[in-house]
């Protein structure tokens, strides 16, 4: 099991993090999503180490341990915060290159820093969610809308008093709904939702889905720079990996098609059939084996 007892400092947050297996293997940097908290990689960061690489699991801002150092510092949950939140860490623990491998809000931040900070990147994948070429979002057809009510929930003007009143009990309906039926106890959501508890959670929530669709949302002024540059770039410069649960009812698996025009070091998309949204924790052995195969591939 992984133990996130360390911590890192960056400009922005104090992180909390596991770092393990082999000291002076190649690092991979693991980054989880949402509702979710970081011990979803406990099974492939096992798998990792055990093939000789040294993984790097933080606790996402607004989870777990991980804390802003500052009340002052605007709660922006985007993909560019999370990447740069990454390479942050990286920086403070003296690692100049690493793969980076993400879920759902990971899978984001892990495009993102793949598209801004190509330098620092040797491999990346990404898991649940299709790259969006300069992080736009557009609105999606009936179909996915559907499946996005969350979203358009927590945008309404009293959406996020609902939330912020039984925080658990919205990420719940996720876990029930994402995936096909039995893949998780009550022991286990228990034990993840106490990364829920972060007081932060629940505004970086908010920030996260609420900026996508309305225009009176706060961002990071810091990062200004990244945005305008992520909005330059529609391709990926580094080898990708792409993972799809087959019977995600999150992110229809089809939107993860036909993107290979927009990765100049290619892609490789596979497709984890009965899997859902959370194939880390439903399959973990075979995204171990993809992601193994991807990062020892020439």
């Amino acid at each position: 099991m992984l133990d996130f007892g360390r911590h890192a400092r960056t400009p922005t947050l104090d992180i909390a993090y596991a770092d393990a297996g082999p000291a002076d293997g190649p690092v991979v940097i693991l980054l989880h999503g949402w509702p979710d908290a970081a011990r979803a990689w406990n099974a492939v960061a096992a798998r990792l180490n055990a093939a000789g690489y040294r993984t790097v699991v933080p606790e996402l801002r607004g989870a777990g341990g991980t804390r802003f150092l500052s009340a002052d510092t605007v709660r922006d949950g985007s993909g560019v915060a999370l990447a740069n939140d990454a390479v942050d860490l990286a920086d403070a623990l003296g690692i100049a290159k690493f793969d980076v491998v993400g879920h759902d809000w990971g899978a984001r931040a892990a495009y993102t820093i793949a598209t801004l900070f190509p330098e620092r990147v040797r491999r990346m994948a990404a898991l649940a969610l299709a790259y969006q070429p300069r992080g736009a979002f557009e609105l999606p057809d009936f179909s996915q809308a559907r499946r996005f009510w969350y979203q358009w929930f927590m945008s309404l003007d009293g959406g996020p008093d609902a939330v912020a009143a039984d925080p658990k009990g919205f990420a719940r309906i996720q876990w029930d709904t994402w995936s096909p039926p039995g893949w998780f106890d009550e022991a286990e959501f228990a034990t993840t939702a106490r990364a829920f508890d972060n007081p932060d959670w629940v505004p970086i929530t908010l920030n996260a889905y609420r900026r996508r669709w309305r225009g009176d949302q706060p961002s990071d002024p810091a990062l200004a720079d990244l945005y305008a540059r992520l909005a330059t770039v529609d391709r990926i410069d580094v080898p990708a990996l792409m993972i799809q649960g087959g019977a995600d009812s999150c992110d229809e698996p089809a939107s993860s098609e036909g993107l290979e025009e927009h990765f100049t070091a290619g892609y490789r998309r596979v497709v984890i059939d009965g899997a859902g949204h959370f194939p880390l924790r439903e399959a973990p052995n075979a995204v171990a084996d993809a992601v193994i195969a991807h990062l020892k591939s020439a």
